[in-house]
């Protein structure tokens, strides 16, 4: 007998089952002890869910004081975020992101978290990570969960059920692999008419070989623009929210010279903390054939017919998904 083919999107309780699982598994949320123990009182307000993702006890060690570097209330703005909208994040890695968007999301709204298939071999970061927001369901809700693995498995849920898609820092893997395409693909056909795909990503030099660059953690910013239009997006607006002029992106170990990781250890380490994170692009995406999400703020925003100038921030290393 057959074996019936494995959901799209599954429940947090669900995947992680299938984590410990040989077969797939339908299994509705199933309460721990620990989750049991969690009152979940709704949020007074947006504002109130927004402080408690960017500072709540929930963030790992380090992560809020990140926040500076990363600004992810102006970035999760400018893509057009609303407390009521379904929210695909691909290749969540650690968290980070995910850690600001269950918050905001939890009451109204749905968090998938499009990942490696925690059964898989390549799972333990995405079992780790569920495990996390099972334990929290009063910061991170009940979120879905998506296997994106590809170019095998990009799709990311029914065709037309998100209203937005983002990805932080991991473009650079697609591209190295050669699946970029497929991913931005996945994204393009999950998303309703006038979703917004919103894209960060190390920002390397316009004219630099995206497959070169793409192993030291960076991609040309025309080539995700000529990514996301072929598979079918318009590019909505830019904005230089996590430009950093400082990053010369020509570092010894890529990307991953600069902090957070320093893995030149203590050699020059004063040098490349000046420098601070690194140069970031953040552009947001429209699929065509609807009425988009609030537009972005012009005030960080430029049109999109201009190329946008080097940006900084943050790193991820080669073949792994997203920095810690």
């Amino acid at each position: 007998m057959q074996s019936s083919p494995r959901p799209a999107v599954l429940t947090v309780a669900a995947a992680l089952a299938l984590g410990c699982a040989t077969s797939p598994s339908t299994a509705e949320p199933a309460a721990s002890a620990a989750t049991s123990r969690i009152e979940v009182v709704p949020f007074a307000s947006p504002e109130e869910a927004l402080a408690a993702g960017l500072n709540g006890d929930h963030r790992k060690k380090g992560n809020a004081a990140r926040n500076a570097h990363r600004h992810p209330a102006e970035t999760l703005a400018f893509f057009g975020l609303q407390p009521s909208m379904t929210v695909v994040e691909l290749w969540p890695g650690g968290g980070w992101y995910s850690e600001v968007l269950g918050p905001v999301l939890r009451d109204q709204g749905t968090l998938v978290l499009a990942n490696f298939d925690p059964g898989g071999k390549n799972g333990r970061g995405a079992r780790n990570l569920l495990a996390r927001a099972q334990k929290r369901p009063d910061m991170f809700g009940t979120p879905l969960t998506a296997v994106l693995d590809p170019p095998s498995h990009t799709r990311l849920g029914e065709p037309g059920s998100a209203d937005m898609v983002v990805t932080f820092r991991s473009s650079h893997n697609w591209t190295s692999r050669g699946v970029l395409e497929p991913v931005f693909a996945g994204a393009f056909e999950v998303l309703k008419p006038g979703g917004v795909f919103g894209v960060v990503q190390h920002r390397a030099p316009e004219g630099a070989d995206p497959k070169v660059s793409a192993k030291s953690g960076y991609v040309p910013e025309a080539h995700i623009v000529a990514t996301a239009e072929k598979v079918g997006f318009e590019l909505d607006a830019r904005s230089e929210i996590n430009a950093n002029p400082k990053d010369t992106k020509d570092h010894p170990k890529g990307v991953w010279t600069l902090p957070p990781t320093l893995n030149m250890g203590d050699e020059q380490r004063d040098h490349w903390l000046s420098i601070g994170e690194s140069d970031r692009m953040t552009l947001r995406f429209v699929k065509p054939g609807g009425a988009a999400p609030s537009a972005p703020d012009p005030a960080s925003a430029q049109p999109a017919a201009e190329p946008a100038p080097p940006a900084a921030q943050e790193p991820t290393a080669a073949g792994a998904p997203q920095a810690p």
